[in-house]
């Protein structure tokens, strides 16, 4: 198993491509991270590949900026610009709408995102300008922390259940907002038992002998 502190820029399956082709074994990650995202992602490597599905229903932790004004395709600023609203918000305002989000909630998951339908990954009918109609999931929220406030940028940590989408969350505060919202920066800080802090950066992975 190696714990991977993911670079922005680069998708998981990348990741592990490179940690594949270096160490020349068989690889897989536990849980998909957008290329937008940093931290902790889980590779499995050789015979531990067979214990990936242990893994997916572990509970997550994030720490995410977003921004209020916006909305696009993709539910954050890699997509394209839908709206726009120049509304200004409080921090009272958003810490109250932020106290609607606990427990188990329904939650669409993002138009480009890794959920299957059809056999096919919902981004890559996206791409093709397919409309998909993704049904939401019920999901949970352990806790929702307001860390930085300075419109109409936030910043927010989180620790949710396995199936999440921290870039819906945003998305579905903006709206209950009614200034709409995108993500900036998602972090990975933990899976599970796991934290990013226990992590090597991919580079350091990669030079080691």
């Amino acid at each position: 198993m190696l714990l991977v502190d993911k670079p922005k820029g680069i998708t998981s399956s990348r990741v592990v491509e490179r940690i594949k082709k270096k160490f020349n074994v068989k690889a897989g990650h536990t849980g998909t991270l957008d290329p937008l995202a940093t931290g902790l992602l889980v590779v499995l490597t050789g015979k531990f590949t067979k214990n990936a599905s242990s893994f997916l229903k572990l509970d997550k932790a994030y720490e995410v900026k977003a921004v209020l004004g916006i909305e696009t395709d993709t539910f954050d600023t890699e997509g394209m610009v839908l709206r726009r609203n120049d509304n200004e918000v409080t921090r009272e305002e958003l810490e109250r709408v932020l106290k609607e989000f606990s427990g188990d909630i329904w939650q669409t998951p993002p138009p480009f995102s890794a959920k299957k339908m059809g056999g096919q990954k919902a981004y890559q009918l996206a791409r093709k300008g397919i409309s998909v109609d993704i049904p939401p999931k019920k999901v949970t929220l352990f806790s929702l922390e307001l860390n930085e406030f300075q419109f109409p940028y936030f910043t927010f940590a989180c620790e949710v259940s396995s199936g999440f989408y921290v870039r819906s969350l945003a998305h579905d505060i903006g709206e209950k907002l009614g200034a709409g919202a995108t993500v900036m920066e998602v972090r990975r800080t933990r899976v599970g038992p796991y934290y990013v802090e226990q992590a090597k950066s991919l580079e350091e992975i990669l030079s080691d002998k």
